[in-house]
């Protein structure tokens, strides 16, 4: 007989990674999780010396949902000598190096995590409201894969999003001939950061931290006798990102409440708005560019670069360059205020143009989940998509729970309501109010159709 599993999650990012840790004690829980990687890597085309992630370490996998745990970041630095040079070091910022071996600290502890499986279907088993979920193991070798099959009363989908090109530059990285220089996603940098230099001229494309962290490191070695950098990006200015208090009382449950009480096309437009509250730069990161730039041109030397705001990359294609074969990419730019166009021309392209969710996974078999009308998962307020209540999203319900999904400190609230309908009760407290201001009027009447969703922990009889 089929064992049935309490969770199984597909994909092991620190989302799900955190589902994982705080399930691990709990006798009442059978969780496995399946990725198809062999093993933990968060953004290793990114670990920039000095980098740091843009929470506290507080925002760990499981701190906010129990500090007690032994996979929190204070155990892993306990665990492994580094806590009093933390603690001497006063800033609540880890380098992003150093989460990613937190991740795979825990992740090395953990017996329920499976690698090398490649989900490829999940679908309702016959007569019950279980889900049984197909995974292949071995995809990708030379041996034949083999099929494994998990039956579970929830499934959590922690797929995570993939590097987004636009389609001019998506073209370019698609069609540009043999002795092109790179043309590649911030997701990839550090693999082809030799190549880029290497190649005479890289030109950033976006905006954000990712742009401003590649810039940063390109601008230091640019001259006259090495390569230009140039960084390009249609945002009206170089946004810091807004991390006042006030501002991060957004990140709560009242607020992914508000939130989710608006209409659709609402909600899309605010996402667009509140872009700076989690897509920004650092304030440090923008003044740490200005000092760089003015360091190195106090000398009086012209630093070949140029930085240009409200700025499109509308079309892009290469030519043949130079006696020695090797192509340069045209960029043809428009700007967003004046309505000139003008061409661009660089050897190699560094696209910091974001991550896209996965939509609907094509795992998924036909009418299993809630979809809207742009074809995108319709997440409940609960995080689940279908009408059963065992279809679990975490991390890519942006467009209907708002800046909470992509956040890495609300990532062990939203386990704890994954966890309390596994289980019918709270293994870790839902916190309900978090925040000291009100969002829409307290006594207003909502809107028809719009109500404010409660946040139901499932009793025992409907788990």
């Amino acid at each position: 007989m089929t064992r049935t599993h309490d969770v199984v999650g597909v994909g092991i990012g620190p989302f799900n990674l955190g589902l994982a840790a705080l399930a691990d004690p709990l006798d009442d829980v059978d969780a496995v999780f399946l990725d198809q990687r062999p093993g933990f890597s968060w953004h290793p085309g990114m670990m920039l010396d000095g980098a740091t992630i843009q929470v506290p370490f507080l925002a760990d996998l499981v701190t906010m949902a129990d500090p007690t745990s032994p996979y929190s970041f204070l155990a892993f630095l306990k665990d492994v000598g580094r806590l009093y040079p933390f603690y001497v070091r006063e800033s609540f910022y880890p380098l992003r190096s150093e989460y990613d071996q937190y991740c795979r600290w825990v992740a090395d502890r953990l017996g329920t995590l499976r690698w090398g499986r490649r989900v490829v279907g999940v679908e309702r088993a016959p007569g019950s409201d279980d889900l049984l979920v197909t995974a292949e193991v071995g995809a990708g070798s030379t041996a034949t894969p083999r099929t494994e099959t998990y039956r579970a009363r929830h499934v959590v989908l922690g797929v995570g999003t993939a590097p987004r090109l636009p389609a001019p530059l998506a073209a370019l990285a698609a069609d540009a001939p043999a002795g092109a220089g790179p043309v590649v996603h911030t997701a990839d940098y550090l693999p082809h950061r030799d190549a880029l230099r290497a190649s005479g001229s890289v030109t950033v494309v976006g905006s954000g931290q990712s742009a401003a962290e590649v810039y940063r490191d390109l601008v230091e070695g640019a001259g006259a006798d090495t390569y230009r950098v140039d960084w390009v990006t249609r945002s009206p200015r170089f946004f810091p990102m807004e991390y006042t208090k006030l501002t991060l009382e957004m990140t709560s449950p009242e607020y992914t409440d508000h939130y989710r009480s608006l209409p659709g096309e609402l909600r899309d437009l605010l996402g667009r708005e509140q872009r700076a509250l989690s897509k920004g730069i650092s304030g440090d990161l923008v003044d740490e560019i200005y000092d760089t730039l003015y360091r190195r041109t106090a000398v009086g030397a012209e630093l070949p670069t140029t930085l240009l705001t409200d700025t499109e990359v509308v079309a892009a294609r290469t030519e043949a360059g130079g006696p020695d074969g090797d192509g340069e990419h045209v960029l043809t730019l428009r700007h967003g205020q004046t309505g000139q166009v003008a061409e661009h021309r660089t050897r190699a392209v560094v696209a910091a143009t974001g991550y896209a969710g996965p939509g609907v996974p094509g795992f998924l078999a036909p009418g299993l989940a809630r979809v809207d009308a742009r074809g995108r998962l319709d997440v409940a307020r609960d995080y689940t998509v279908d009408d059963a209540g065992r279809l679990h999203v975490v991390g890519t319900e942006e467009h209907t729970h708002g800046v909470t999904a992509p956040d890495l400190g609300f990532g062990a609230w939203r386990n704890s309501v994954v966890l309390a309908a596994v289980t019918g009760r709270e293994p870790y407290p839902v916190e309900r109010r978090i925040a000291f201001q009100t969002f829409g009027l307290p006594d207003g009447a909502p809107p028809p159709d719009t109500a404010r969703p409660a946040v139901d922990v499932p009793t025992e009889a409907t788990r």
